[in-house]
């Protein structure tokens, strides 16, 4: 079995909702992260930032003035690192499951949250995460590590995938 389980997948084909879907069914109190879009109108205008400790923020939007951007959203690398760093910092290497949704670009941005993952898939914890589908050498190496399963979600797979990454994180949270 592997210790950490990552999702990958297109846009908007139901990562974070999978990932709810798998703590729920765990029946664990995880720590760490999770993003949504911020929609007005029908259209996304950015993300939020919410940890299942219960503090949230907004990650992007596109009416934030920022050095840094993604696509058309401006992104708060302080509020991200404020509200989901400290989170993870503490979950490492101490509870049933840490989950990080998502390991991103925007995500990615933060030095502090590249060396946070790094410590975190060496841990003892569990880490059940979500990670863009392409990406720089950092996102390549954690995709190719002998401790890390990859899972690609399609609309296809939606649910057959949810009790088979079930088999996989199961034996890890007893």
């Amino acid at each position: 079995m592997t210790k950490n389980v990552l999702i990958t997948g297109r846009p908007g084909v139901g990562k974070t909702t999978l990932v709810k879907r798998l703590v729920e069914r765990l029946g664990v109190r995880p720590r760490g992260f999770y993003t949504e879009e911020i929609r007005v109108g029908g259209e996304r205008e950015g993300f939020m930032v919410r940890t299942f400790g219960g503090r949230e923020g907004t990650l992007a939007h596109v009416d934030i003035r920022s050095a840094y951007r993604v696509g058309k959203y401006g992104v708060d690398l302080k509020a991200f690192e404020e509200i989901a760093l400290p989170e993870l910092e503490e979950a490492v290497g101490g509870m049933e499951l840490l989950v990080v949704d998502e390991i991103g670009k925007m995500e990615l941005l933060s030095e502090r949250f590249r060396s946070l993952m790094a410590r975190a898939l060496e841990s003892p914890t569990p880490l059940l995460g979500v990670v863009k589908e392409a990406g720089d050498g950092f996102v390549q190496a954690i995709k190719g590590r002998r401790d890390v399963k990859l899972f690609t979600l399609t609309l296809q797979n939606r649910d057959a995938l949810l009790e088979e990454i079930l088999t996989y994180l199961r034996p890890e949270m007893a």
